[in-house]
């Protein structure tokens, strides 16, 4: 009877979390999709700005594009949020063992968030990029599909590594004709310089970002390792965001402890004594450390979603491993994912990103106890 309460308990907790991530998530999603496509689309010499690429989302894809791979965003938090307060309550467990109270020193929480934030990233990079290339696809011109005589000249190599997609068949001949000294009237010729997979678009570049967006598409092009494109900088923004947000939020919550505490006869001799906070209060505290968590972390978010709408075929990057290519910039860009042409850009979308993030960790924990209390009512 005690296993079967226990895991009751768990289950009431997980659904209020997941409909807690979902609600907060939907609430905020429209403000995510211009946040990203201000971090993405803007440049050293071009700056947009949120009106602008509300316009062009609603001209292109209609008030649903705003919603563009919502369901990727809120599957990856389920998980994500869930790792991070899972593995923040067992770290801080570890702190608790043997107090009275149970306490927690704000350093602990800033250690505890830090992991807790690594661990968050590891399970959600996947989410965030299909999210990111369906936002960007949001506010871009797709052509029109090509007809039967494009799709039948297109080689079986670009078949195999991008499927469905159909390249420029006027830029791929032109191009054929400027490499070749030969004869191009020779199908021979023609055809094997087809097939090699960077005449792909017949510029020499990869396929734009909106062409590669579903799972098997970057699988086939890009290989496994894309799920994780940008992970340095991922992980760098996470584990600020984790570490900054629970430290803060502890903080406040020692400060409403305290003052609530105030006046209190006689005088409490531990935080059982004083009671629970209001939920209200609580809420505020964390959308307030959300706000907090996203400005210090910001300038690597912008790094990890401008990497993950590079399109890097595999063949680039096999490229790259045999001749040795070293990343560009400074050490510290380096090591967090920077790259040196963003330096001027990294704080566009801020306070979009501030506002979400404190929107989305107030209705989160204020949706999760609203849902907590009349689950466990009933």
């Amino acid at each position: 009877m005690e296993d079967f309460i226990k895991n009751q308990t768990f289950a009431i907790h997980a659904v209020a979390g997941a409909g807690a991530v979902t609600f907060g998530t939907a609430a905020t999603y429209p403000f995510e999709t211009i946040k990203t496509l201000i971090q993405v689309g803007s440049g050293p010499d071009k700056q947009l700005s949120a009106a602008q690429v509300f316009d062009r989302v609603r001209k292109l894809s209609g008030n649903s594009g705003l919603y563009n791979g919502f369901g990727w965003l809120a599957t990856g938090r389920m998980l994500g949020v869930g790792a991070r307060f899972g593995t923040y309550e067992l770290l801080t467990a570890f702190y608790k063992d043997g107090r009275k109270d149970n306490y927690v020193y704000v350093s602990e929480a800033l250690m505890a968030g830090i992991v807790a934030g690594g661990v968050e990233s590891l399970m959600s990079s996947p989410f965030e990029l299909f999210t990111i290339r369906a936002q960007v696809a949001a506010a871009s011109r797709v052509p029109n599909t090509s007809t039967n005589l494009q799709k039948a000249s297109v080689s079986t190599s670009v078949t195999k590594l991008l499927r469905g997609y159909n390249p420029d068949v006027k830029a791929l001949d032109h191009s054929v004709g400027l490499l070749s000294t030969l004869d191009t009237k020779r199908s021979n010729l023609t055809g094997s310089l087809k097939e090699y997979p960077w005449m792909m678009t017949g510029t020499g570049r990869a396929p734009p970002v909106y062409h590669v967006r579903r799972p098997i598409d970057v699988i086939s092009l890009e290989g496994w390792g894309a799920m994780w494109r940008g992970i340095r900088s991922g992980l760098v923004r996470d584990c600020i965001f984790g570490g900054v947000f629970f430290s803060s939020w502890q903080f406040l919550h020692r400060a409403m402890l305290d003052w609530k505490a105030v006046g209190m006869d006689p005088i409490p001799s531990s935080d059982e004594d004083i009671g629970p906070l209001h939920p209200l209060a609580v809420s505020l505290a964390a959308g307030f450390s959300g706000s907090i968590a996203a400005a210090a972390s910001h300038s690597f978010d912008t790094a990890k979603c401008r990497s993950q709408c590079l399109v890097l075929p595999k063949y680039i990057t096999m490229e790259r491993k045999f001749l040795r290519w070293s990343l560009p910039g400074k050490r510290f860009e380096r090591l967090t994912g920077i790259h040196p042409r963003d330096r001027n850009i990294l704080f566009r979308g801020i306070r979009l990103r501030m506002a979400c993030s404190g929107v989305a960790s107030f209705i989160l924990t204020g949706s999760y106890f609203f849902m907590i209390d009349h689950l466990v009512s009933r």
